[in-house]
């Protein structure tokens, strides 16, 4: 009897510390800001909250500075971020076997989107660093009303792909991304090169951990790809 074929997974991928290795210059750009404003914290502290969306990130480490500040305030502590970190863009770059492992997926058919806490301004430069055209599809912090750890961001990358979630994987760096992916409904791939260890991935939920993008290319066959085989009818991209 034949059954039919459950459909190619989809690939949901979070963006810093996933694709691109730019997690410590996030870091260095968020203590430089608080700087600006008093607050002097620990890099470790402003790193266990990196890939939390903005507004949440800023709350947790008031909180535990005992400061508050205004909704001005804290916007405006988000554009010295931003501003910081485009400073130090040209030290970004793609992290081993970001490309290999997008352009496999493509070329096998797989479709895949982008879906970072990040906005704008500070994550579409990153297409190049990927040698990815400015069509690819990705869903950046401007376009949700929640970031991580809510769903919201995986929900339209789905949507912008057209594919239900339980047919995607979400691939992220940090206990953030497995969050929001098991509240999404979907499966969670770790990727260490955010600095998060093994463990801790396991615990918010990745069913896989691999050291980096290079890793997870020579595995794929763990998350049901079977690479040159297109796992897709129609006239769609290769996205």
């Amino acid at each position: 009897m034949d059954y039919p074929h459950p459909p190619t997974p989809a690939f949901l991928f979070d963006l810093d510390g996933t694709l691109i290795d730019s997690v410590y210059q996030h870091v260095i750009a968020w203590r430089t800001a608080l700087s600006g404003i008093g607050i002097d914290l620990s890099v470790w502290r402003i790193h266990r909250r990196i890939g939390m969306s903005g507004g949440l990130f800023v709350q947790a480490l008031l909180r535990e500075t005992g400061r508050s500040l205004s909704e001005q305030e804290i916007e405006k502590l988000q554009q010295a971020h931003a501003a910081e970190f485009l400073k130090q863009a040209g030290s970004v770059s793609a992290l081993p076997g970001a490309r290999e492992l997008l352009a496999e997926l493509t070329a096998s058919g797989v479709r895949w989107a982008i879906a970072t806490s990040g906005y704008a301004a500070t994550a579409r430069p990153a297409l190049r660093l990927l040698g990815l055209p400015e069509t690819t599809p990705m869903v950046t912090r401007d376009l949700v009303r929640h970031a991580k750890p809510d769903p919201d961001l995986f929900l339209a990358a789905a949507a912008l792909l057209g594919v239900d979630l339980r047919h995607t994987m979400v691939v992220g760096d940090s206990v953030w991304d497995l969050l929001a992916a098991r509240r999404a409904g979907a499966l969670g791939i770790g990727l260490q090169s955010g600095g998060y260890g093994r463990e801790e991935l396991e615990r918010a939920g990745a069913y896989r951990v691999y050291a980096d993008p290079a890793e997870m290319l020579a595995r794929l066959d763990e998350a049901g790809v079977r690479l040159g085989e297109a796992g897709w009818t129609g006239d769609e991209e290769g996205y």
